[in-house]
C-alpha cells in the first residue's frame, strides 16, 4: 500500500491559521508554530471578552442609574427593591437609557417607587 502524504492538508491548515494571524506583529504573522500559537491566545481573549462585556455594560447601566438618582436623593439598593414592591418590569438597560434620553419618565418611575 502506498504511503500517502498530508501535503495539502497540512497546507491548507498553515494556510488558514497565517490568514487569521495576518496584521499580527514580528513573527506572528508569518511563522506558522508562532502565528497558531497567536491565534489560539487570541480566540481565548475574544471569547472571554464577549463574557465581559456583558458585565460591563450591566456595571455601567448601574452607574448611570445610580448616577441619575442623586438628585432625587435616592439610593440605587433602595431604588431597585421599590421596582420589585412595585411591580414595575423595567430592566436596567431601559432604565438607564430612560435616565439620559427621558428625565421626565425617569422621574415619574422614581416617584412611583417613592409612593410604593
Amino acid at each position: 500500500m502506498p504511503r500517502v502524504k498530508g501535503g495539502t492538508r497540512t497546507r491548507a491548515k498553515h494556510k488558514k491559521a497565517l490568514k487569521l494571524a495576518k496584521g499580527y506583529r514580528g513573527t506572528r504573522n508569518r511563522l506558522f508554530k508562532r502565528a497558531q500559537e497567536a491565534v489560539i491566545r487570541a480566540g481565548e481573549h475574544a471569547f472571554e471578552g464577549r463574557k465581559q462585556r456583558k458585565r460591563d455594560m450591566r456595571r455601567l447601566w448601574i452607574a448611570r442609574i445610580s448616577g441619575a438618582l442623586t438628585q432625587y436623593e435616592m439610593k440605587y439598593s433602595r431604588f431597585i427593591s421599590g421596582l420589585k414592591k412595585s411591580g414595575i418590569l423595567l430592566n436596567r438597560k431601559t432604565l438607564s437609557e430612560m435616565a439620559i434620553h427621558d428625565p421626565k419618565a425617569f422621574e415619574k418611575v422614581v416617584n412611583t417607587v417613592k409612593k410604593g
